[in-house]
């Protein structure tokens, strides 16, 4: 992993390790390689404590954060599963959130219990906070991921603008449920994160590294964030059985595109891409941005 040099910095991280053996293989590979420089964790699956054993040495080269889940698999904590047995699917959760019915103290108890199942299996508080599909920027989560990134002075990825190429409609969704409130508040607190997301697109395409080189193609002097969902073998999942997700030991229904996408990654073909873009891989994040002015979280 390159630390600073000449070229445009890029933190590249993959999603939903401890979801399944096979993303958790592949993270820990390309860690190793210096491929990624974060990988973000995903706490309330079955295998969660198991995929843990070896997050301390993963640490000592990229950085591993919370991905708070709300989507997938069952609560952790008892004020959520009370009200949800099993996790809605997004769409469910996005309708609640944006009618105002989100649990609001329900939903800080679940954040509460995932960074405690965190801590207690890796003997550290997480480096950085995101989310499963993007529910940290949600109205009735977003405050309080933000008052726990305050507490800890916590970077956060900013989903305020995604880049291109394609998946034009995803990226508008992801912006305007949240990601541009969250943008706002993260600038008014002065916590760190990266103007710019890439790595949006619609799991369909075949050709990974034809989407990869447009990334690289806009990533900016000051830096950006790309996250991406990496996996080796079948596609085996572990989480317990949810609207959102297939019962245990079902396929997962992007397992082709995170193969393809551990293919790329693991590849020499991504050296000569990241070389020929002039892009360079980090594993931190930007300087926090000065305080804003105001104070409102938007």
């Amino acid at each position: 992993m390159t630390e600073g040099g000449a070229g445009r910095p890029l933190l590249v991280c993959a999603d939903d390790y401890g979801l399944a053996p096979g993303i958790d293989v592949a993270v820990a590979a390309l860690v190793r390689a210096g491929r990624l420089g974060a990988f973000s964790c995903l706490v309330n699956a079955p295998g969660w404590r198991d995929a843990a054993a070896v997050v301390p040495a993963l640490r000592r080269q990229a950085r591993a954060g919370l991905h708070l889940n709300l989507t997938e698999g069952r609560p952790l904590s008892a004020a959520l599963a009370g009200l949800w047995p099993v996790l809605p699917t997004l769409a469910r959760l996005l309708l609640m959130a944006h009618t105002g019915r989100l649990p609001g103290a329900a939903v800080r108890a679940e954040l509460d219990a995932q960074w405690q199942a965190f801590v207690a299996a890796t003997g550290q508080v997480p480096d950085f906070l995101d989310g499963h599909q993007h529910v940290h920027h949600l109205p009735g989560v977003r405050e309080a991921v933000l008052a726990r990134a305050v507490l800890h002075r916590l970077p956060v990825r900013s989903t305020a603008r995604l880049q291109g190429p394609g998946a034009a409609f995803k990226r508008w969704v992801i912006e305007r449920s949240g990601g541009r409130a969250l943008g706002r508040a993260l600038q008014q607190r002065g916590l760190p994160h990266h103007p710019v997301l890439l790595g949006a697109y619609d799991f369909i395409e075949p050709d990974y590294r034809r989407l990869m080189r447009a990334w690289l193609a806009q990533v900016p002097a000051s830096g950006a964030l790309l996250f991406c969902h990496p996996a080796s073998g079948g596609g085996e999942v572990r989480p317990a059985a949810s609207e959102a997700a297939p019962p245990d030991g079902a396929a997962d229904a992007i397992a082709p595109a995170r193969q393809r996408e551990w293919a790329y990654l693991a590849s020499d073909d991504f050296a000569h891409d990241l070389a020929e873009a002039g892009v360079v891989l980090v594993s931190d994040w930007p300087a926090s941005p000065p305080l804003s002015r105001t104070s409102s979280g938007g």
